[in-house]
């Protein structure tokens, strides 16, 4: 019968399809971003990256010669050259903007008295019975199409910017200690709150959870200003420690949830045999708890590295002190339109919290569902 114990569900491929179905829509944009880090800025701003391997259609304008460039043929005086780049198709030509398509290639336009011709392959001939007298070149706008291609400039300008390595050093120096100084402090918190008996101890539960929903903008300037009263404002020390502050909650919520969970029966016959509370946590909790502390790990080390705010908050602006967001930050400009280098510093800001990921990753889903299952 469907339903029963040991019999497969009918609506198995439901939520099979389902879980596809959120994969599917969970990787298009980051391979959309992935596909447009290998294009140009004229391509991207054409385009979606779905067209990325078909002919792109533009429109612009070069400017001919000037009268400096002019020569006389047969009493009739000359300016050619040609208008494509290199693996660009003429689709149209114009003297105005309104109209970059007016003209078919080949085709010849009358302009101040001159007679213009662009051809198919992109050379142009501008006739005058008379000299030119022009300073600036007149401008021949185009409609033209290019073939769709990858290039690795983007990122060769990030990994080649200035201050780059400097940043990368300066986001292991932020992270790794803003890493482990939590996963410390909160396993010593979430032992006691789930083995050792105290008053307060479940006000104090309650805290913790109520703790992560508090947004972190709202204390940002009070403990900014308690960091500059003590001294450590605009360092090193006060970013660990606000980076460790706003990631205790979740710390203690998600290894406290796991320590409860644990056989009882081995920390009451450890407690019976001798050992100190100290002794259990260091020999019996903490390598029992590994798959929560890795949980842990990667979110505050994937936090922490792809921050911006805070390290802009408590550590600075200035070239010595600015982290990889920060760099690639002010490689967008100030108006941030640089969507090329936006998706290029992407994908490699994410290479490194993706290699501790998947290093990880094993530990966290066991992490995650800590204490949802209780044995018999």
């Amino acid at each position: 019968m469907e339903g029963m114990a040991g019999q497969k569900s009918s609506l198995t491929w439901l939520v099979n399809l389902a879980a596809l179905l959120l994969v599917v829509m969970w990787t298009i944009p980051t391979a959309g971003l992935f596909v447009s880090s290998f294009r140009d800025r004229d391509q991207i701003s054409a385009t979606g990256w779905w067209k990325s391997l078909s002919a792109t259609e533009q429109t612009g304008f070069v400017r001919t010669g000037t009268a400096a460039d002019q020569r006389e043929e047969g009493g009739v005086f000359v300016l050619d050259g040609n208008v494509l780049g290199e693996g660009q198709e003429l689709v149209g030509w114009g003297t105005r903007s309104r109209e970059p398509a007016a003209y078919q290639p080949g085709d010849t336009a009358d302009v101040d008295g001159a007679k213009l011709t662009v051809n198919a392959d992109g050379s142009y001939r501008m006739e005058s019975p008379t000299a030119f007298e022009m300073t600036r070149g007149e401008r021949i706008f185009l409609t033209t199409k290019s073939p769709g291609k990858f290039t690795l400039q983007n990122y060769s300008r990030v990994l080649n910017a200035e201050g780059i390595g400097r940043a990368f050093m300066n986001t292991l120096t932020v992270t790794i200690p803003a890493t482990i100084i939590p996963i410390l402090i909160a396993a010593f918190a979430a032992y006691a709150l789930a083995w050792m008996d105290f008053p307060g101890r479940a006000l104090l539960t309650a805290t913790v959870v109520g703790l992560l929903v508090v947004p972190l903008q709202v204390s940002l300037i009070p403990l900014l200003r308690l960091h500059n009263e003590i001294g450590i404002g605009k360092g090193y020390l006060g970013i660990w420690l606000a980076h460790t502050g706003f990631g205790l909650p979740l710390a203690v919520y998600l290894l406290r949830n796991y320590m409860v969970g644990l056989p009882r029966e081995v920390i009451e016959s450890a407690r019976v045999d001798g050992a100190t509370e100290f002794q259990i946590f260091l020999k019996i909790i903490l390598p029992l708890s590994f798959p929560a502390l890795a949980s842990f790990a990667i979110f505050q080390f994937l936090w922490v590295w792809n921050d911006l705010l805070v390290a802009t908050v408590f550590l600075g602006n200035t070239r010595e002190q600015l982290v990889m967001t920060g760099v690639l930050r002010e490689l967008m400009g100030s108006k941030g339109g640089e969507w090329e280098i936006l998706a290029t510093s992407a994908f490699i800001s994410i290479a490194v919290p993706l290699l501790v990921f998947f290093s990880m990753q094993r530990y966290l889903v066991r992490g995650l569902l800590a204490g949802s299952v209780k044995g018999g």
